[in-house]
């Protein structure tokens, strides 16, 4: 098992990562991979999951141990697959998801892409009480801060933070409806907008 990859990001896209070292490049799936774009070219280290199956075999990566901690038990619930279990990490916090399980949340549970009733009852059934650890509310491990942002450099954050919703699933109607309300966070990240925008989502 692969538990981190402490390289350089080489490469940014809607649905992964690369990270290179040593000569070798890691092709990475990340919740939301555009969270990393500032941190092009820079060495850090991505926690990893090394997901194999008899016809699929996929590096996932993660900021923080407890969102890789959160996929991994996630996989273990019926109905939750890899893409599933990124899309909740994407949308939100660790502490956020636990303190829905912990009170039985259907309502927030549900919000998330693919997730009915059914899988959200078995979601509560199958990790309440397992994950108290990570209570209360934990609080991002970097918060990313532009100021003084052109019209320019705001408008590429938007459509790069349009680009990571709509590799979740969203469809161009959808994101065009909430590309207004994005475009008033001046000083918001390419996360904290794909946060934003599937709040946004979320309301509908």
């Amino acid at each position: 098992m692969i538990a981190y990859i402490h390289g350089m990001i080489t490469s940014v896209d809607a649905e992964s990562i690369i990270v290179e070292t040593h000569g070798v490049g890691y092709h990475i799936a990340c919740p939301n991979p555009y969270a990393f774009q500032s941190q092009l070219n820079k060495t850090l280290r991505i926690y990893t999951y090394h997901y194999v199956r008899e016809d699929n075999e996929m590096l996932y990566g993660f900021k923080s141990s407890e969102q890789k901690s959160l996929f991994s038990k996630l996989l273990n619930v019926s109905g939750i697959g890899p893409k599933g279990a990124l899309a909740i990490l994407a949308a939100t916090s660790v502490g956020e998801f636990v303190s829905a399980v912990e009170r039985e949340d259907d309502a927030f549970l549900t919000k998330f892409p693919g997730v009915g009733k059914k899988t959200a009852r078995q979601m509560i059934l199958d990790l309440k009480g397992k994950l108290l650890e990570w209570l209360p509310v934990e609080q991002e491990e970097e918060t990313l801060f532009y100021e003084g942002k052109t019209n320019d450099e705001s408008n590429k954050q938007v459509d790069e933070a349009l680009e990571a919703l709509k590799a979740l699933g969203y469809s161009d109607k959808e994101l065009k409806k909430i590309k207004p309300s994005l475009s008033q966070k001046q000083n918001a990240s390419i996360d904290e907008l794909v946060r934003a925008g599937l709040a946004l989502m979320m309301q509908k």
